[in-house]
């Protein structure tokens, strides 16, 4: 059973979609405001986060903002009638699940919620775009959420969430071999981090994660993640 909180100004929808999550045995709320959302969010603990991303007032971008300053680890879909590269750019910034256009074909935004998961935020270094785009869509698959960076100075902006693991490409532009691995440990102490690397012989010595060498098979990533997403906590 998940728990849902589900933000739109359109009630008829959210309530609709409230009504459909229900049915299926989990529990939704519905707020129409990003301020309602925030009160739900102080009051009781949920797993994902659906909002609209054009509302009066608090728009759905500052609604995911400010309810991960609350709860770091509840995972956020967003809707939007009209998706644009920059809110695909916010959205890996950020580390959004996924943001869906409307209307979304409600089997496919059920399926997505009911395989979201809590605290399932990876941060993702890889200046290689395919690979990025690649590995964020699998990780999406499992109902794991990305945010990424494509250089070494593009680290310094992942400060701000909370990742329970990290993929990290030894050498990405930016900086000397292993300079983003060094600041990803700097920002996130004891994270769980795997190097995913063609040149292994650049690992510092004192690198006390799991290397992955390029090319890896996916699955076998997938099963270690797997594994440290279900002993978190």
């Amino acid at each position: 059973m998940g728990r849902f909180l589900l933000v739109d100004d359109n009630r008829a929808f959210a309530e609709n979609l409230a009504e459909i999550l229900e049915d299926a045995g989990h529990v939704a709320t519905v707020a129409v405001s990003g301020e309602q959302a925030l009160e739900a969010v102080r009051a009781r603990r949920y797993d994902v986060l659906l909002t609209d991303m054009r509302m009066p007032g608090m728009s759905g971008a500052a609604v995911v903002h400010h309810l991960r300053r609350v709860d770091p680890g509840l995972a956020a879909i967003v809707i939007t009638a009209h998706p644009g590269e920059a809110d695909l750019a916010w959205a890996r910034d950020e580390g959004v699940l996924a943001v869906l256009p409307k209307p979304v074909p409600m089997p496919a935004l059920v399926e997505l919620l009911s395989r979201a998961r809590r605290d399932g935020l990876v941060v993702l270094v890889e200046d290689d775009p395919h690979l990025l785009d690649n590995l964020t869509e699998v990780l999406r698959s499992r109902g794991f959420t990305a945010v990424s960076a494509r250089s070494v100075p593009e680290v310094a902006r992942l400060g701000n969430v909370s990742p329970f693991a990290a993929l990290v490409d030894l050498r990405v532009p930016g900086g000397p071999d292993g300079e983003a691995l060094r600041r990803v440990r700097a920002l996130f102490p004891g994270l769980t981090t795997f190097v995913l690397t063609a040149h292994p012989d650049v690992l510092p010595g004192d690198f006390d994660g799991r290397l992955v060498r390029k090319p890896f098979d996916t699955g076998a990533l997938l099963a270690a993640l797997e594994q440290v997403h279900g002993r978190r906590g």
